[in-house]
């Protein structure tokens, strides 16, 4: 197949329906290998206890939330420079996708922050930051609805995306640059991560999961909004 092909939203449409269903079964199998895995077969850590287990559920989330934001940035990207109206269609679709996943993240992390550290949340440069995304996310939902004309309402949303991507290395290396309550990484390491194989057996699940979850609703909000703007064509016609 000529992936190039893929930028016309009728092909794109096409074949996002053959995948679908691929996608959606793939979700639901891996989601409950991991939950298997996460609650029956990974220990408890020696320090935190069962409290550990919301990991499976953050971390993949926290990873998505960096994600889906990366791919917008992509299309936003090439919307401005290319006028491509496929771009805008997933950027917006991945928006409220997006902004759920950062919201789990921050919910879980502070579900977590209770009992690691005695509180359910502080200014932390991690904190602060993921919650800074959760909000450019919200932004970016209200200024492409803002416009009766949605190309006005998807250029400016771009821009928007584009100037926020400054917060992704932040969020990413903000461990690293400052003293914060929020450990290090110990997955994504450049040796080997400092985490146990039963417990980075879960993580493995259910981050594809996550994945394939947002990929299934990303289709799904695709589909629907070409729909929507092929009627508003149709109406503008009339």
């Amino acid at each position: 197949m000529n992936f190039f092909n893929l930028s016309s939203p009728n092909k794109f449409q096409k074949f996002s329906k053959r995948i679908y269903p691929w996608v959606s079964y793939g979700s639901v199998m891996f989601l409950f290998i991991g939950l298997f895995f996460s609650f029956f077969k990974s220990p408890p850590d020696y320090l935190q206890g069962e409290s550990v287990r919301i990991m499976y559920i953050h971390v993949p989330a926290a990873w998505l939330s960096l994600q889906i934001y990366v791919v917008m940035a992509i299309c936003s990207f090439v919307s401005l420079v290319y006028k491509h109206s496929l771009a805008d269609i997933i950027s917006r679709s991945c928006a409220p996708i997006g902004a759920t996943y950062t919201f789990i993240t921050l919910i879980t992390g502070s579900i977590w922050g209770k009992p690691t550290w005695g509180t359910w949340w502080v200014w932390d440069a991690r904190l602060t930051s993921e919650l800074i995304l959760f909000f450019i996310y919200i932004g970016h939902m209200i200024v492409s609805n803002s416009y009766e004309d949605y190309r006005k309402g998807d250029k400016n949303a771009a821009i928007l995306t584009l100037v926020g991507i400054v917060n992704l290395p932040i969020i990413k290396w903000s461990v690293d640059w400052w003293n914060t309550l929020h450990q290090p990484a110990s997955i994504m390491k450049l040796d080997s991560p400092s985490i146990d194989s039963e417990m980075l057996t879960p993580l493995f699940f259910m981050a594809i999961s996550f994945f394939l979850i947002f990929l299934s609703i990303m289709l799904t909000r695709i589909s629907t909004e070409i729909i929507v703007r092929k009627i508003e064509i149709i109406k503008s016609n009339f």
